[in-house]
Formats: structure tokens, C-alpha cells, sequence
């Protein structure tokens, strides 16, 4: 295959660090996620992950998670359906 087209892309240093590191854990370069993504977007003519604006609630609920405020853990399915009787 002639791979002649090169594609640039700019991004934040700390997105770019994160990202490379789940995709080393993966084994693939970045150079490989980005041939997935246009082979994805190619063959089924559309872009391959549905992207969608969350609500007000799911929006809250993220912003809230990524400040660690309400969070819940569990150490087990079992206490997790636990808390869904006590709701």
C-alpha cells in the first residue's frame, strides 16, 4: 500500500501523554489509532464512534466525576445492586 498522505493534527500535551500511554498498553503507535480511525470512517461511511451532546443530568454527573465530589465505589456487583434497593 503507497501511504503517501500525511495527516497533522495539534493537541494539548496532556491529552496527547494520556492517550499515548493507553495506546502503548494496547501495543499501537499512534500513527496505527489514526490508520484505524480512516480505514473505520472508510469502509462504513460514517464516523465509527457515536458522538452525542449529553443531557443536563449526564453532563452534571460527569463534571461532578471529574472533580471526585459524590462518587460511589464497590467491591462487589452484589453491593452495587445493593445500593440500587436502597434508592
Amino acid at each position: 500500500m503507497n501511504q503517501s498522505a500525511t495527516v497533522h493534527a495539534r493537541l494539548d500535551p496532556e491529552t496527547k501523554k494520556r492517550s499515548e500511554a493507553v495506546l502503548k498498553a494496547m501495543g499501537m503507535s499512534p500513527t496505527d489509532a489514526v490508520r484505524l480511525l480512516y480505514r473505520q470512517i472508510a469502509l462504513r461511511g460514517e464516523f465509527p464512534v457515536e458522538l452525542r451532546v449529553p443531557n443536563a443530568l449526564t453532563a452534571n454527573v460527569l463534571d461532578m466525576s471529574d472533580l471526585d465530589e459524590e462518587i460511589e465505589t464497590f467491591n462487589s456487583i452484589e453491593d452495587l445492586k445493593r445500593s440500587w434497593a436502597q434508592e
